[in-house]
């Protein structure tokens, strides 16, 4: 009776033993792919208040491929200057007009020349080198009410592009919408990091003033939120590097050895404690 008391109560320990270890093993897997942590354990239920991050409004520079995009009451003069504006044909179905290397048409748009001119109809060359696109739109506009009445005039870029690569479900070239797309935005466009992929541990690599920089940036931390990085610019390039587990996941047998060496540890452990 004695014997049998024991060998249930050591059974008892065992499970509870197994509890903690699985406890335990679940919280150091959570820590390392969950975004955005809080220095506090109780951030997770309670309102925090992030600091402004404003994202850098960038200028347009020789080379950019403009979008403008010509209103007025004359719909004959609107179809002269919009059919330039010509919609990128993408071959692949991913969101924000992704480049997976596969051929595409290439948008016309008006390119800025090494100058910082472009040309449009009636007006001719325009300058708008170093301007917002904002500001390149007024000076467009007030240049068009020589011609036409009430024109309003909307600029945008289709050249402004950002790559990320390395450990995403849908690596690739994405267009660079606007200056706001932000890294949980790019995260989200190529589909979310893999479960190898390390998050603490992601490499940006950004060219400003000729200058060339990497970053580093740990998703998992909240800090990073109030970077100067959250704001992706266009050429950025986002790389993330693969866990040590990526290795071992390619390779089936090597996979299955820590399984068959806890299910073996785990019965050398039970049958220990039940014929004790």
């Amino acid at each position: 009776m004695f014997i049998k008391t024991k060998k249930v109560k050591n059974f008892r320990l065992l499970l509870v033993a197994v509890g903690f270890t699985l406890f335990f093993a679940s919280c150091v897997s959570t820590k390392n792919i969950t975004y955005f942590q809080g220095t506090d354990p109780l951030d997770s239920v309670r309102y925090s208040t992030l600091k402004n991050i404003s994202p850098l409004i960038p200028k347009i520079q020789p080379d950019d491929i403009l979008a403008i995009t010509i209103s007025s009451l004359s719909a004959e003069s609107n179809e002269v200057f919009n059919f330039q504006n010509v919609t990128p044909l993408i071959t692949s179905n991913f969101p924000g007009g992704v480049s997976n290397g596969m051929a595409r048409n290439q948008p016309l748009g008006y390119l800025v020349d090494p100058a910082g001119n472009i040309e449009m109809p009636l007006i001719g060359k325009i300058h708008v080198a170093d301007l917002p696109l904002e500001e390149a739109g007024v000076k467009i506009k007030n240049e068009l009410t020589k011609y036409l009445k009430e024109p309003t005039a909307s600029v945008r870029y289709l050249s402004q592009k950002f790559t990320i690569i390395g450990e995403v479900n849908r690596p690739g070239i994405y267009n660079l919408l606007d200056n706001h797309t932000s890294l949980p935005e790019a995260i989200g466009v190529a589909g979310d990091l893999t479960i190898y992929g390390r998050r603490d541990n992601v490499m940006l690599m950004r060219t400003t003033d000729g200058k060339r920089e990497v970053i580093k940036l740990d998703l998992t931390k909240r800090d990073v939120l109030e970077t100067p990085y959250f704001y992706l610019r266009s050429g950025d390039v986002l790389y993330v590097e693969a866990t040590k587990g990526k290795i071992t996941s390619s390779d089936r047998t090597l996979q299955l050895i820590p399984i068959a060496t806890g299910v073996t540890t785990s019965l050398v452990l039970l049958l220990n404690l039940l014929f004790k």
